[in-house]
């Protein structure tokens, strides 16, 4: 078994030399079958997704070819397709809009300084190894995220369907601006656009089947329906030629400028930096967990692996260079990537090769696009992005979650609302709110023990052994200064409400971490379980935690000691439960020690002489 990648990869290591030295001439032949469709489907896309950003349609192709060069020598997935996709040009549309208006001078610069900046970012995280941030955005967070946008993006390419115009980038807005021009409508701009959407959702829906049941060849079927949006493109485009339907007021996207990408530097605009900085880093967060996501997915169905440092530098290169090439943001396309991956790439050399046929594109046969029209585009996005939307998911959180359903509905409606960033930022802001009240109060139980066993479970869902001297408590979760002051209230509440009460032991197999703040909270209790009479003990204390701990003085001034398992604790501290209940216990001690004992080890009672289990065990040990 062959994984690829390494999570210790030194970052002067390029990814290229991991699949390089194995490259062979059927791994080209799959690469290049691969590159084709890809390249047959970005061009309508890039186009498409242009137009979303607010960008003038070469844009999309421009930010198609260097980035796709980029992740090839630094990347370590090897089938993720990196581009334009339409939620970050959703979002470089919004971020650009606050400094300057669509079609106005200064917009493309500040679309390639936003690409500049997000590169900057997810570089810098790279090299300081942060990929672990892409666990740190909730999937209910990012599954509302995205269906959200999916939602507003198609909405707002209504507009372009029928013919008109709207502004706005929040869900009210586009609706408001719609509503009033849908009088206006142009009827042969919405015959295309209708007709361009009944087209690909036919050709998804039932041609592949058609297909496959002909020619049995369900390969060369799926290719030929991925190339479905091209399809559009040249049919409607014909007919608006052929017909001349620019004259009867159908919006066209007219020259497209033909020859290499430009050579293009952000300028050093101090205060558009600080305007764009926290849109690059949400777009730099955003766009990573996307990749990622997708990068993992299609890598574990080959045994592969992601590097998620090396993907930070993969995919801020790729945004450096789309900056310098006259582009804007990118990141991994989930729709793209898949179908690079079921087209059987093998290796990052399929981008490259699709990157050469969008240039090809770009330096011959934009003239052709002259007449395409933008209801086209429009019905490609719209049914791009619908196939994102997972508004099924919401019922599914709920019956689970009611935290995280409430993450994701507030981040659902944040962006319908208010606008993709205000939406991304009030979900987070949420999660973790609800994250820090749910860790300060968390799952504590008193806890008895299983007759005949050596477990101990809730006294509230299981029929246990507990004692009116001894009380264990068990807390599940670790102890920070959220929840400090809570577990004080708990155990010193508990010595109140128990007079008989001689000892309190706190079973800490379910905490990994105590900060300071909770190491306080265990002195406060200590010394004032002390003052009235009661006696505090610790038991399963994992080794980290121990660790802590000797590094501290509290286990200098704990009145009571500390034991390797809550069974020890309650047969030292409780020794009436053992009378009742020490028939069975003993037989399955004595069997155990029969089991484990080498020839020659000192017999049951010479071990109890010489058992330590009097004072305790050498915490030292654990």
């Amino acid at each position: 078994m062959r994984f690829n990648g390494s999570s210790q990869r030194p970052i002067w290591r390029l990814p290229i030399f991991d699949w390089a030295r194995d490259y062979t001439a059927p791994t080209f032949g799959d690469d290049i079958l691969a590159a084709t469709i890809v390249t047959i489907m970005l061009i309508p896309q890039s186009l498409a997704y242009a137009t979303i950003a607010g960008l003038p349609p070469e844009a999309g192709l421009y930010a198609s070819i260097t980035p796709l060069l980029a992740y090839t020598l630094l990347g370590t997935s090897r089938t993720l397709s990196v581009g334009p996709v339409a939620v970050i040009s959703l979002m470089t549309a919004a971020a650009i809009g606050r400094v300057v208006q669509t079609g106005e001078a200064g917009y493309a610069t500040a679309a390639l300084t936003l690409a500049f900046l997000t590169g900057g970012i997810l570089l810098t995280l790279g090299f300081l190894r942060l990929g672990l941030l892409a666990n740190f955005l909730s999937r209910p967070i990012i599954s509302g995220f995205i269906s959200a946008s999916g939602l507003l993006i198609a909405t707002s390419q209504l507009a372009p369907l029928i013919g008109v115009t709207t502004q706005g980038h929040t869900l009210l807005s586009i609706m408001s601006s719609l509503t009033p021009k849908l009088g206006d409508a142009n009827l042969p701009t919405t015959l295309i656009g209708a007709g361009a959407i009944t087209f690909l959702v036919a050709t998804r829906s039932w041609l592949e089947a058609i297909l496959v049941k002909l020619w049995h060849r369900p390969r060369l079927a799926s290719s030929l329906v991925k190339a479905a949006p091209l399809a559009a493109v040249i049919l409607t485009t014909s007919i608006v030629s052929a017909f001349d339907l620019s004259s009867a007021g159908v919006d066209i996207v007219g020259n497209i400028p033909k020859g290499l990408p430009p050579f293009t530097l952000p300028p050093f605009d101090l205060e558009l930096w600080k305007t764009l900085a926290l849109p690059a880093l949400l777009i730099a967060i955003i766009g990573f967990v996307e990749s990622v996501s997708v990068a993992q997915t299609l890598a574990a169905k080959r045994r592969e692996r992601i590097d998620l440092n090396q993907e930070l530098i993969g995919l801020g290169a790729a945004n450096i260079a789309a900056s310098a090439s006259g582009g804007f943001p990118v990141t991994g396309g989930f729709s793209r990537s898949v179908v690079n991956f079921d087209a059987g790439a093998k290796t990052p050399a399929a981008s490259a090769f699709a990157a050469a046929g969008i240039l090809s594109a770009a330096l011959f046969f934009t003239p052709l696009l002259y007449n395409l029209p933008k209801a086209t585009l429009a019905a490609t996005i719209i049914i791009a992005v619908l196939s994102l939307v997972d508004l099924s998911a919401l019922k599914r959180i709920w019956r689970y979650s009611k935290s995280d359903f409430a993450a994701m509905a507030v981040t659902i409606f944040g962006v319908f609302l208010f606008g993709v960033e205000t939406g991304v930022i009030a979900g987070i802001a949420l999660s973790i709110g609800l994250f820090l009240y749910k860790t300060s109060r968390p799952h504590c139980a008193i806890v008895g023990q299983i007759e005949g066993t050596e477990h101990f479970r809730n006294t509230d869902r299981y029929d246990v052994i507990t004692s009116k001297t001894v009380v264990s408590i068990r807390i599940d979760g670790s102890l920070y200064f959220a929840n400090a002051r809570f577990l004080e209230d708990k155990i010193l509440g508990l010595a109140a409400d128990h007079p008989e009460l001689k000892h309190v032991v706190l079973m800490c197999s379910a905490i990994n971490e105590i900060d300071a703040s909770a190491l306080e909270s265990l002195e406060v209790i200590n010394e004032r379980l002390t003052h009235a009479g009661v006696v505090f003990h610790l038991s399963e204390i994992k080794g980290p935690v121990m660790d802590q701990l000797q590094r501290s003085h509290f286990l200098e001034v704990l009145s009571g000691r500390i034991f390797l398992s809550q069974f020890e604790a309650m047969r030292s501290l409780a020794p009436d439960i053992f009378k009742e209940n020490g028939n069975l216990l003993a037989s399955i001690t004595s069997i155990r020690a029969s089991i484990r004992a080498p020839i020659g080890a000192p017999t049951g009672d010479e071990e109890k002489n010489n058992s330590k289990s009097e004072q305790g065990f050498d915490p030292s040990q654990i």
